[in-house]
């Protein structure tokens, strides 16, 4: 079996309430994730809903109440696993007086690469991200798009074999939106591993290969998206050059009809927006 990249099993988190005799809040409860290498998972929640928790937890960043959480085989609260991450937070903070190509070797010298070989990284992942023309423009004139292309090169400068991102796409325009997404499934062809957090659920849907959706620290559903979206209840049949006459008869002819061809036949789809809405009952507790 191969390693896995992200194994969080039965994480649980407890945060203390400064109150006497208070109970302590569980932000997540009982929840595990495996993620194979080269695989784009996709965790969604509403606001509140421990997504965040979950995340830090897997960056070492909160240590769990109980369970475990562990970084292609290395628990993640020991330094070593975080060489193999490259992290993209909500809102990344930058130095807005830095040009794009500055802010890339500044990350890079902190992984401590030096001479031509920061400088080959540093032009390799201004090409990736598509911000070669604005290399010695001040990040304070970058729009939010432009923005989260130069955060996702920063959390790529050492080249991890897992990305972490949260809410890449958040307050970016359908363009920058299209561009991070194509980004993302650039970097899974390049063999990378990628857990992102969105609410966008239809952006999600365009990306990930597995599903996780979260709801008051529990995990709700859990799977491929292709499974997770299909109705099971239902079937469709999709032909190709039917008359009108066989799409109104054809339960009773297609069998028999040789001009029809049968192009597809399995299980109509939701959407994801649907099922998660299915799932936490719209928000409601």
């Amino acid at each position: 079996m191969s390693l896995l990249a992200v194994d969080i099993r039965h994480l649980v988190k407890d945060f203390r309430i400064p109150l006497r005799g208070a109970k302590p809040f569980r932000a997540v409860d009982d929840v595990s994730i495996q993620i194979q290498a080269g695989e784009v998972y996709g965790l969604i929640g509403p606001n509140g809903s421990g997504k965040s928790t979950t995340m830090k937890a897997l960056l070492g960043l909160v240590a769990p109440t109980s369970g475990s959480c562990s970084i292609f085989g290395q628990d993640s609260l020991k330094v070593d696993s975080r060489n193999d991450v490259g992290f993209l937070p909500e809102n990344p903070y930058f130095y807005k007086h830095m040009t794009g190509a500055e802010t890339l070797r500044f990350y890079g010298k902190l992984c401590d690469i030096r001479g031509k070989a920061l400088d080959d990284r540093v032009n390799e992942l201004l090409d990736l991200v598509d911000l070669h023309h604005a290399r010695h423009r001040r990040l304070g004139g970058y729009s939010k798009g432009m923005l989260q292309r130069i955060g996702l090169a920063q959390a790529l400068v050492q080249d991890p074999r897992l990305l972490i991102l949260d809410e890449p796409t958040a307050g970016v325009d359908p363009i920058g939106s299209r561009q991070i997404r194509d980004l993302i499934l650039q970097l899974r062809d390049r063999g990378k591993t990628v857990f992102l957090c969105s609410h966008l659920l239809e952006q999600v849907q365009e990306v990930c290969d597995q599903v996780g959706i979260i709801f008051q620290g529990k995990m709700v559903k859990e799977g491929r998206l292709d499974d997770l979206i299909a109705v099971e209840n239902q079937t469709e049949i999709i032909m190709e050059d039917a008359s009108p006459e066989l799409v109104a008869a054809m339960a009773r002819l297609i069998a028999q009809d040789a001009t029809a061809r049968l192009v597809h036949t399995g299980k109509p789809r939701t959407t994801l927006e649907r099922l998660f809405l299915e799932e936490t009952k719209g928000g409601k507790a």
